[in-house]
């Protein structure tokens, strides 16, 4: 499963066991590299070069196209270029490779115009480190907007104002919750499609010129994620989120519809497996005519989150296709104490339960199909849930728990942000 966001609020917060002390961790660098370019190694969301020490944990390309993940300890001579040789050695091994170079991204047929909008909350560093990446994209029509959630001060707002004037726009959401400001920022969109990531990101160069292929694949697509990796691993809680299944939807293009339903006991609501919030876009005319994000999901809310998981739901019933492009890519920066960690797994679980409870309030058709695959669901669950209590490690399994807890809580969160907001307390 995947995490999404910002830690969690602190009003009921998980209560766990602190267990062992953990044995003493050793950072792993994130690099980028790509089996076309030799002997080259990039940072998460930029140009490089840059010579790692080892072991890291490497994106491996092939003209562009992510291929995975791979770990390397690195060669007694320690000299980057052995180490490069490591990693794709490797890579070769493990991956199966075309027999013929992948053709280069095309620029599609007249590019939509898109809408970036990145909700922020008090992280005005990771807010200047995201919008760095972003404005290095290989896109020619786009714009930014910031939508400052809640916030304490305006430390976001002179910073878009004395760095960013004239490249982004700067907008204040004053009642907390992701889904709000997701919502401000649609509302001052002004391009074709509306593109989300957060503020503790690094995005790709090719990120845009890859969500618009997806969506020029066919005009029924109404929705289109992408690929989320770690932007680093330098505490034991960011490895512990990564083993633990991180962000990862794999390495291959997908497409969901109700039309051709794959193989899933639960499909359509299984919308974990779609994407995540971090790193989705939307048509806008598809997603402001489904009244955009339900404001009683997302974090700042009772809820917890949802707000992602309800909208790709919302795509599909409304008979559109939703699509994942792995090379649409986004560097998500893990949280890095355990505490936060934990929080976020809670929320996660919460997520998931409002999402569920939020799709059948909005959704009361679904709820006949829900029930028909209610029982093939739960077995399925349940044989997942064994096999990983089984094959994962201790902190892995905790997470888990947590997620569970935060799945029963999720209903009770939803209907409590429901119900403060139409009592008009924030």
């Amino acid at each position: 499963m995947s995490l999404t966001r910002r830690p969690a609020p602190a009003e009921h917060p998980p209560v766990t066991d602190p267990g062992p002390a953990e044995p003493a961790y050793a950072p792993v660098g994130v690099v980028d590299m790509d089996l076309a370019r030799p002997y080259e190694f990039r940072p998460p969301g930029g140009p490089g070069p840059v010579r790692p020490t080892t072991p890291v944990l490497a994106l491996v390309r092939l003209r562009g196209r992510p291929l995975g993940l791979v770990t390397a300890a690195g060669t007694e001579s320690g000299a980057p270029e052995d180490l490069w040789r490591s990693v794709a050695d490797t890579a070769r091994r493990r991956f199966l490779l075309p027999r013929t170079a992948p053709p280069t991204r095309t620029p599609t047929p007249a590019p939509p115009s898109i809408s970036v909008i990145i909700a922020t909350h008090n992280r005005p560093a990771m807010l200047r480190e995201c919008l760095n990446s972003l404005l290095h994209a290989d896109y020619r029509d786009f714009e930014v907007i910031v939508v400052d959630n809640a916030p304490a001060d305006d430390a976001a707002e002179r910073l878009v104002g004395d760095a960013y004037e004239g490249r982004v726009r700067f907008v204040r959401e004053p009642v907390a919750g992701l889904a709000r400001a997701h919502n401000r920022g649609l509302a001052a969109a002004r391009g074709e499609i509306a593109a989300f990531t957060d503020d503790d990101t690094l995005v790709d160069p090719g990120w845009l010129a890859a969500l618009a292929e997806g969506f020029a694949q066919d005009p029924g697509i109404g929705c289109v994620t992408g690929l989320i990796v770690p932007a680093e691993l330098e505490t034991a809680a960011q490895a512990a989120l990564e083993h633990h299944g991180g962000f990862a939807k794999g390495y291959a293009p997908r497409v969901w519809s109700l039309r051709h339903p794959p193989q899933d006991p639960l499909f359509p609501f299984t919308a974990g497996r779609f994407g995540s919030g971090t790193n989705m876009a939307f048509r806008i005319a598809t997603l402001r005519a489904l009244g955009g994000f339900d404001p009683a999901t997302g974090t700042g809310t009772p809820a917890r989150g949802g707000d992602d998981l309800l909208a790709f739901f919302r795509v599909l019933t409304a008979g559109q296709a939703l699509a994942y492009q792995p090379d649409a890519i986004v560097w998500h920066r893990h949280r890095r104490t355990r505490d936060a960690l934990d929080a976020q797994a809670f929320g996660y679980g919460a997520g998931l339960g409002a999402y569920l409870t939020g799709a059948l309030v909005n959704e009361p058709r679904m709820i006949p199909a829900l029930l028909r695959r209610l029982p093939r669901g739960i077995r399925y669950a349940l044989a997942q849930a064994h096999r990983k209590a089984e094959t994962d490690s201790a902190g892995s399994r905790r997470l888990a728990r947590l997620e569970l807890r935060g799945l029963l809580y999720g209903p009770v969160g939803y209907l409590r942000s429901r119900r403060r907001n139409r009592s008009g307390r924030v």
